[in-house]
């Protein structure tokens, strides 16, 4: 039932997010937002760069959530980068969970992955189950926010930076991630 209820969330938001295609001004704008997010990630978190550096590959994420009561969705869109290759995959992705929430917010998602099976269904397959707890309240550089984020699918870091946005929340998020032709 609830595996139902989260690919129902999921169908319901995909078309708001599938039907834009990949330009060379979608893959500036999120090579450019890519650096942003690592910069930002490196300044809070230093142990990061080895982290990324050592691993199979990395993904860079813009995302916005809304929470209304028990339901919550999102959509956004990024890039896998393969440390192997060297290759970039752009990506989209579209959120769906339930739980206890209130708010809408922005922000941004980088995940390590260590191993090469997980990075790799990753991009060919793109799902994850995941659980989320964070509390935000955010307007440009001002505020604050604490989250804790678990991924069910192991070999896999993954950190959030809330860029903006009110929001209080405690849910289990199913997420898809499909490539942007």
């Amino acid at each position: 039932m609830f595996k139902q209820f989260i690919a129902i969330l999921i169908l319901i938001s995909l078309p708001f997010t599938a039907h834009a295609k990949l330009s060379d001004k979608n893959v500036r704008e999120t090579q450019e937002m890519r650096q942003e997010v690592l910069a930002q990630l490196y300044e809070n978190n230093p142990e990061a760069r080895e982290l990324i550096a050592n691993a199979e590959g990395y993904a860079v994420f813009n995302n916005g959530g809304v929470n209304l009561i028990f339901l919550s969705a999102g959509s956004g869109k990024g890039v896998a980068h393969d440390n192997r290759s060297g290759q970039d995959t752009y990506m989209r992705m579209a959120t769906g969970g339930v739980g206890i929430g209130l708010g809408i917010k922005d922000y941004r998602t980088v995940m390590v992955f260590h191993k090469r099976a997980m990075f790799d269904q990753f991009v060919d397959k793109g799902w994850d189950l995941s659980g989320q707890a964070d509390a935000a309240a955010k307007i440009d550089d001002n505020g604050g926010e604490a989250n804790a984020t678990g991924s069910v699918v192991s070999g896999i870091t993954v950190y959030n930076m809330t860029e903006k946005g009110l929001v209080l929340q405690a849910t289990i998020q199913g997420t898809k991630y499909w490539k942007w032709d």
